[in-house]
């Protein structure tokens, strides 16, 4: 373990975005013994800038949302809740530092992680030391649980390996003339980007669908040019790109340019973003992505969370926003149990009992094993007639899966 003694520059990096979203409110909510004028604060470093922007803004949204509508009904033990929001640009350091700042400095009432596995495993380690509990919307990578941790919680329905599943099941008994014979694989250097690829590459691998290509790029590549030859010359009857948004994007462009024409085509995280289908030329029929969350999803708050996300930003929330609130919802759900929010004893309280607990949330009901890790599956979407779709499993489906894909 570091040593807690922080050094001054440490605790100055972090430029700060306060956002302080504390309303003129009643009293608490319904079972609470606790009313004070004081906000809780709760302290969240995110990718505002740099490789993670994208999906750190969405899930800066879902944070914003969970917020307001928590505060709009009275806060949590009567007092409204107040985001400190920093940006740590993507960077591993950067967001070391904000989380000693908020947590050694700031001396926030709780924190949240922020998105990407790079960036949850050392926030998550200062959280640790300080005896802070950290729920998280983005570390589904398996190093995330390799740690150690006893106060993290991943706020989703599964890790990063057990994305696919339902998708691997499903190719896998189709019958042999149907079933993809080859795949090429492109993943970011990123664990939870090569965690979503690999964990189909070895169940695929497993069912007897051979790899022909099988490429890692660092994360700030821009050029996909080389990778899309590759593939494009290999001919495999599916892609997966274990990828984040931008990178996505622009090794789908370049395939498309090399009129590279799969049967099938899955790509993490870039698919369920609302800018996706302008980013490839709207050419997005077939298209596949895991997902944790479904707009239409029957889970009771859900239907609230899209109302007042609508509402509050004037779209309707994707995953990213949808796994920001979820963190919310499990932060909240652990408060009201221990009945404070603070350091000290308190974080103890609300970590063992999550870890005994299940928490109702917008993307199912959610438990934890002892390192965190959800116990759950995602669910598949299919870009079918410029929507996206559930697919898989056959319970949650609003389509069928259309294989093989059209031309893009």
């Amino acid at each position: 373990m570091r040593s807690l003694v922080r050094a001054p520059w440490a605790l100055a990096l972090g430029a700060s975005v306060t956002l302080v979203l504390a309303a003129c409110g009643g009293g608490g909510d319904e079972g609470s013994g606790e009313s004070s004028d004081d906000p809780i604060v709760v302290g969240i470093s995110l990718p505002l800038t740099g490789d993670f922007s994208e999906p750190g803004k969405g899930v800066q949204e879902g944070y914003e949302a969970w917020a307001k509508i928590t505060n709009d009904k009275g806060g949590l033990l009567g007092r409204q809740i107040e985001l400190k929001i920093l940006d740590d640009q993507s960077n591993a350091d950067r967001v070391v530092a904000d989380y000693e700042q908020l947590i050694g400095s700031d001396q926030v009432d709780l924190v949240v992680g922020p998105f990407s596995t790079r960036l949850v495993v050392p926030s998550a380690r200062v959280a640790q030391e300080y005896g802070m509990l950290f729920v998280e919307p983005a570390g589904a990578a398996a190093e995330v649980f390799d740690q150690g941790f006893k106060n993290l919680f991943y706020a989703a329905p599964a890790v990063a390996d057990d994305h696919y599943n339902h998708l691997a099941e499903h190719l896998l008994a189709l019958p042999a003339g149907q079933k993809p014979a080859t795949v090429a694989y492109a993943a970011m250097d990123d664990p939870f980007a090569q965690g979503t690829a690999y964990g189909l590459k070895k169940k695929l691998e497993a069912g007897g669908v051979k790899t022909v290509v099988d490429e890692v790029y660092p994360p700030n590549t821009t050029d996909f040019g080389s990778i899309a030859a590759k593939i494009a010359a290999a001919k495999p009857d599916m892609v997966v790109g274990g990828s984040q948004y931008q990178d996505g994007v622009n090794l789908i462009v370049a395939l498309q340019q090399l009129n590279y024409q799969p049967k099938l085509a899955a790509f993490s995280t870039a698919p369920t973003s609302p800018e996706f289908a302008k980013a490839i030329g709207n050419k997005t029929e077939g298209i596949l992505s895991p997902t944790g969350y479904s707009q239409d999803a029957p889970y009771p708050s859900n239907k609230e969370f899209v109302e007042k996300f609508t509402a509050q930003f004037g779209k309707a929330p994707e995953e990213d926003q949808a796994n920001g609130y979820t963190t919310g919802q499990v932060v909240a759900a652990a408060v009201q149990a221990a009945g404070c929010a603070e350091q000290g004893a308190c974080q103890q309280k609300m970590i063992d009992w999550l870890h005994a607990n299940k928490v109702e949330t917008v993307v199912g009901p959610l438990s934890w094993d002892a390192t965190g890790k959800p116990q759950g599956a995602h669910m598949i979407q299919q870009w079918v007639g410029n929507d996206i779709r559930i697919v898989l499993p056959a319970d949650a489906k609003e389509t069928d899966l259309v294989y093989p894909k059209p031309a893009w």
